[in-house]
């Protein structure tokens, strides 16, 4: 007797549910996490009152719903992923909107902070009833075929980010307490960041002295890896520089006055500082510096 696929009727009545995000920070990372969440079906929610026309655009792009900022306590997750010196504010607003709700979504914190600063940022929430996480965001910007990068999370024991894990994205949840993401991300970027600041630091005190054509000889021989990483990284910094600079003061904040590294993290914000204006107006540090990564490194 021949069988034939008949479809359960009741299949069509089974609706599948798809989380509700929200993400506020729609830069060159919060826009293309919203995007591997939005291709895997959540919907992502953001706020963009007052940002640029870039931000807007950006935003729309990756297919962000804009909506008032009561509206966002109606996602699943509250996400911030903004630059370090607006993570205490962005908190000040999830805290505000979520006050008197009897059960508002839990809030991840995403962003490149110091211990301290996220232990001052979940202080804001203690009498609000909100669940707050600490994440931390290590690799570039999802991009199409690849799975990173990986977001770390501590203080999760409801595991409230497998939604995330859920919609795409590579969660890695840590077992220390709330903190011990963010004291992740601290370490790793003062290692990453650090050694394209060092790099900078000192191709430009090259360019200065007239040793850029020998140290840059010497590097392609000697140190032919970190040539190459240098040659990479310097060129992509210049459009971060701006952002870099509360990061390498929260690592420094991070370190604290008792070690005497923090005032190379310091002199790392200055230098990023310097650089960021650079690139904004005459960019003649950014001249030496393509001058050096360009040449060839072979002395007449």
């Amino acid at each position: 007797m021949a069988i034939s696929n008949i479809s359960n009727p009741m299949s069509s009545l089974i609706e599948v549910h798809m989380p509700n995000f929200a993400i506020i920070g729609s830069g060159a990372m919060g826009s293309a996490v919203a995007k591997r969440l939005i291709d895997h079906g959540a919907t992502v929610l953001t706020y963009l009152e007052g940002r640029s026309e870039q931000t807007i655009a950006r935003a729309k792009a990756a297919g962000m719903v804009p909506v008032g900022r009561q509206e966002l306590t109606k996602a699943e997750l509250i996400l911030s992923i903004v630059p370090p010196s607006e993570a205490i504010k962005v908190a000040d607003l999830v805290a505000d909107i979520s006050s008197g709700m009897p059960a508002p979504p839990p809030f991840v914190d995403l962003n490149a902070i110091a211990p301290k600063t996220m232990q001052a940022l979940a202080a804001r929430f203690e009498s609000s009833g909100v669940e707050v996480l600490d994440g931390a965001i290590i690799g570039g910007p999802p991009v199409p075929g690849k799975s990173g990068p990986t977001i770390y999370i501590s203080g999760d024991t409801a595991e409230r980010s497998r939604l995330l894990e859920d919609c795409g994205l590579r969660i890695r949840r840590l077992d220390g307490p709330l903190g011990a993401a963010s004291a992740l991300k601290m370490c790793y970027a003062g290692i990453n960041k650090g050694f394209t600041g060092l790099g900078t630091a000192m191709l430009l005190a090259a360019s200065r002295s007239g040793a850029a054509e020998s140290l840059k000889a010497e590097l392609s021989e000697s140190l032919p890896d970190v040539d190459r990483k240098l040659s990479r990284s310097i060129p992509d910094m210049y459009p971060k520089a701006h952002r870099w600079v509360a990061e390498m003061q929260e690592i420094a904040d991070f370190l604290g006055d008792d070690d005497p590294a923090a005032t190379i993290f310091s002199g790392m914000a200055d230098l990023f500082a310097r650089m960021a204006s650079d690139v904004e107006g005459s960019r003649v540090l950014v001249g030496q510096l393509d001058e050096i990564i360009a040449s060839s490194g072979t002395e007449n």
